[in-house]
Order: structure tokens, then sequence, then C-alpha cells
């Protein structure tokens, strides 16, 4: 594994791969008290003319950031993280973080952040600021 002061613009960062499952995201509702409906109850996500329950968009960036604070280890932090949300994610979806290096500084990587699902469909993109302790 590089150390981040190694990493150059371009380089791509780890992969991340998840499935959330009905059960995640009842827990996640839970702790985040986000009790929604369209995360919990099929029913009523199909009369909000949705194809059934959707995980929450926090639920798919705390992922990311997962993926990001895995890489990252001992050696920094996030000091800044912003997502779009694209399209839902929903159980069962196959869903991979990934990213790249846009900008080095002396102390500072600056990230660009995508999620797909399995159909290539870009459910988040984003970007990050890793703060490298020096």
């Amino acid at each position: 594994m590089k150390n981040l002061l190694n990493y150059q613009v371009f380089d791509q960062l780890p992969v991340r791969e998840w499935v959330p499952s009905n059960m995640q995201i009842r827990q996640y509702a839970e702790a985040s008290g986000d009790f929604n409906p369209i995360h919990l109850d099929d029913n009523y996500a199909r009369q909000a003319g949705l194809k059934g329950v959707i995980a929450q968009g926090m639920l798919t960036m705390a992922q990311m950031a997962a993926m990001l604070t895995d890489w990252i280890g001992q050696e920094g932090w996030i000091a800044k993280l912003n997502v779009r949300f694209e399209e839902v994610v929903r159980p069962g979806d196959k869903i991979t973080c990934s990213g790249s290096i846009r900008v080095c500084s002396e102390n500072t990587l600056v990230c660009d952040l995508e999620a797909f699902n399995e159909k290539k469909e870009r459910v988040m993109s984003g970007l990050a600021h890793i703060t490298i302790k020096c």
C-alpha cells in the first residue's frame, strides 16, 4: 500500500463494494432516527412511486466515507466530504465506491469520488479533501 504522500494526480483509490440489506437499512434508520417509511415499508415506498424500499442516502455516503477511512488509515483524515445523490440504492444492489486523485498539494489530496450500481448507473458522486498528517 502506498504512503499517502506518494499519491499523484489521476492515481486510483482502492475500491469498496457494498450490498445493502433490508436489515442494514433498518439498523441505520434506528441509529440515525431516519424512520421515513420509504426506507422501511415496501408497500408505502411503492405507493410513493418507487419500486420498493430504498437505502438512505446518508448510508450510501457512509460507505464512501468508510472506503476513504480504510484507505487513509492513520496517515490523515477526511477534512471535507461533499456528495451528490444521483440514483436510488435498493437492497441487494451491488454498489462499487471508487475515486481518483484530482489535486495533490503539500499536505492535502483532493479526490473525485463515484459510486455505481451493477447496472453501471452512477448513484453518487462527490469530492473529498484529505489532510495528510505531517
